[in-house]
């Protein structure tokens, strides 16, 4: 017993030293490693975490419904902000479905206006007080508090975290809105600068599409296009803000609607009936199912993007079996002095093996240790611009998969230097072939 852990610590200090001499060649091999590791797992990790943030955008929400549509367009617009409604759903149908005993909340949800390209979202005080993101998540208030959710606040205005942070506003704050969400090129709608909005308040930050939004109350919607007629303002006519309260300010259409059930089990039953409403063609649809079918949609890139990063890793287990055996030839008479002292051929196969394996693990742990110093670095960034949270957190199982797969193409590249090796040393003698 302790002349093998002898013999062990023996081979060990020849691989130390033996690498020791080489450490400039070997250090690049294990950079090109870690960031290949680097590269396969952060793929993995973005993919995950994507999917999450995606999933926790909303949460606590058992039915989205609106005019009949895709369920997919509907849960991009009710719930990302992307794209707009085709049509709108009745006020009618909305409060038909909020007067449900099995229903507990029903928060409206308006669309159609912008503020430098941010959305506008027409809703009532059942948004700041029923929706939910993440794990249950609430919302809260970095400044200020909701909205009036009457006349009162017919011009004031909730802003997200994003928002606030890229124009710098502070409470009290005024602004103006635009019609439509403006064109690619920077063109935009027609304005509504004849009614500014003052910021009552701003949101704590949540890393979901409400930290891009400026929320204002379904009356203020109204309001806003109060002299309007077919998405255009009448010619010759403006009604004053201050008279504005005096009209009929309840609205008759809304986007969307986000249902919370009193029993999860009732959803189906629901969700069916809504669909089959005969009053109103209705659309029904249960987010995480939606959800679901958007990522399908996105495998193809995911697929293309682990494809690249396994290339990747290809290569550079290749430039690590083309460095180890370019070395081979310098080393060959190192190996032939090592026979001559007593070391069998399977002793050299296993000292080049066990300096293959030292290379891969020592790759490995440094592109798992960039992998949680990018995860910490770049995560207040994902989530401000991107509202893509990134956590620092242990590796999940298929990041442990990839890994392991990364230790095993290592060990079977290192056969490769270490068979030759073993031939070599066999076939040559003391003095090197010139």
């Amino acid at each position: 017993m302790h002349s093998l852990i002898r013999r062990m610590l023996s081979t060990l200090r020849l691989v130390l030293a033996s690498a020791h001499n080489r450490r400039f060649t070997l250090s690049v091999t294990v950079i090109a490693l870690a960031l290949s590791v680097f590269l396969i797992l952060g793929v993995e990790r973005l993919r995950s975490d994507a999917r999450e943030s995606f999933q926790q955008s909303v949460s606590g929400i058992d039915l989205v419904v609106g005019p009949r549509s895709s369920p997919l367009q509907l849960i991009l617009y009710a719930v990302f902000r992307l794209g707009s409604a085709t049509h709108n759903m009745s006020w009618r149908s909305f409060e038909a479905i909020a007067a449900r005993p099995d229903v507990a909340f029903a928060i409206p949800i308006a669309l159609g206006d912008s503020h430098e390209h941010f959305p506008v979202i027409g809703t009532n005080g059942d948004f700041f007080k029923n929706f939910r993101y993440a794990q249950q998540q609430p919302l809260e208030f970095r400044a200020g508090q909701p909205f009036a959710d009457n006349l009162d606040g017919l011009f004031e205005t909730v802003i997200g975290a994003q928002v606030a942070h890229d124009h710098d506003y502070k409470l009290g704050a005024q602004l103006s809105l635009v019609h439509g969400h403006g064109a690619p090129d920077g063109r935009t709608g027609p304005d509504h600068k004849d009614r500014l909005f003052r910021v009552v308040g701003i949101l704590a930050a949540t890393g979901t599409p409400v930290d891009r939004s400026i929320h204002v109350s379904l009356p203020a919607i109204e309001a806003l296009h109060a002299d309007w007629v077919g998405g255009v303002p009448m010619p010759g006519l403006s009604i004053p803000s201050d008279q504005l309260r005096k009209f009929d300010l309840k609205p008759k259409t809304i986007a969307a609607a986000l249902i919370g059930l009193k029993q999860r089990a009732a959803v189906f039953a629901i969700q069916r009936t809504i669909n089959n409403d005969p009053n109103e063609a209705l659309t029904a649809v249960m987010p995480a199912l939606a959800l679901d079918q958007l990522w399908g949609l996105l495998s193809v890139v995911e697929t293309s993007l682990l494809v690249v990063s396994g290339l990747v890793l290809l290569v550079s287990l290749l430039g690590m079996i083309a460095i180890l055996l370019a070395s081979l030839n310098e080393r060959r008479r190192e190996l032939a002095i090592l026979r001559s002292v007593g070391a069998s051929p399977r002793a050299l196969f296993g000292l080049l093996s066990i300096e293959s394996i030292g290379i891969v693990l020592l790759g490995s742990l440094l592109g798992v240790a960039l992998l949680y110093l990018a995860s910490f670095v770049l995560a207040p960034f994902a989530a401000e611009h991107f509202g893509l949270i990134l956590r620092a957190r242990g590796l999940n199982l298929a990041e442990w998969n990839m890994l392991g797969l990364v230790a095993l193409a290592g060990l079977l590249a290192s056969l490769v230097p270490a068979w030759r090796a073993y031939r070599y040393s066999l076939a040559d003698g003391l003095s090197p072939r010139i």
